[in-house]
């Protein structure tokens, strides 16, 4: 009988792709490098290059993972705002939390975002921009300012539902109860003509904020 000659096989190992520990790691970098560069230099002021030299990437690596500087922006708006608003804030914990204690969490942690230097300095830029480019705005509206509003909104219908508030409108209490706790102080502070709150007053201000919030809200 001939010989039969075996059959080799090609192993294909696994190709790295994106999602795997190195590519995620490149990405959080270029992420952490476009929070820290935007706030300080404005978003004209910033060039993927210099993202990219931050990061410690090249400025392929950029690009391959946000396809332009508007989307790298964007992205670094909403992690920033999700690294002070975690979705975790905005769980309805009834019979563990009451319900003003939740919101004085919300409170703080939302008052601490819209107070930073990072978001003073984002406000200021787009706000010089408005003239000539209100795309980059309506960028920033979506990625930060209306994902907060939804997460709160959707806090307050799950509030409702277990009965700990009555909130016919979320939509507008969420829009309210923002801006009840940006107040006059906040437009102050974009403009320069104060500095931030102190721990004590800040304490204060919020406490006042949820309180009028719960007169108007809490079940009858």
């Amino acid at each position: 009988m001939p010989e039969v000659t075996p059959v080799r096989r090609t192993v294909r190992r696994p190709q790295p792709g994106p999602g795997r520990p190195k590519d995620l790691e490149k990405k959080a970098a270029i992420l952490e490098a476009a929070k820290q560069l935007f706030p300080q230099r404005g978003y004209d002021g910033v060039s993927m290059e210099a993202i990219a030299a931050e990061a410690g990437v090249s400025k392929l690596t950029v690009y391959n993972h946000f396809s332009d500087k508007e989307n790298l922006f964007a992205e670094a708006v909403k992690c920033r705002c999700e690294e002070l608003l975690p979705p975790s804030v905005f769980e309805v914990r009834p019979g563990e939390q009451p319900i003003g204690e939740q919101l004085r969490g919300i409170g703080h942690a939302f008052h601490a975002l819209i107070s930073s230097d990072e978001a003073v300095q984002l406000h200021r830029t787009l706000a010089a921009r408005a003239m000539t480019d209100t795309g980059l705005a309506k960028r920033f509206y979506e990625a930060g300012p209306k994902r907060t509003i939804d997460a709160l909104e959707g806090f307050l219908k799950r509030a409702h539902a277990a009965g700990v508030l009555d909130v016919p409108d979320t939509h507008r209490a969420a829009i309210h109860f923002f801006c009840l706790l940006k107040g006059e102080h906040h437009t102050q502070l974009i403009v320069g003509c104060c500095e931030r709150l102190a721990a004590r007053e800040c304490r204060a201000h919020i406490d006042s904020v949820v309180d009028f919030f719960l007169r108007a809200y809490l079940p009858r």
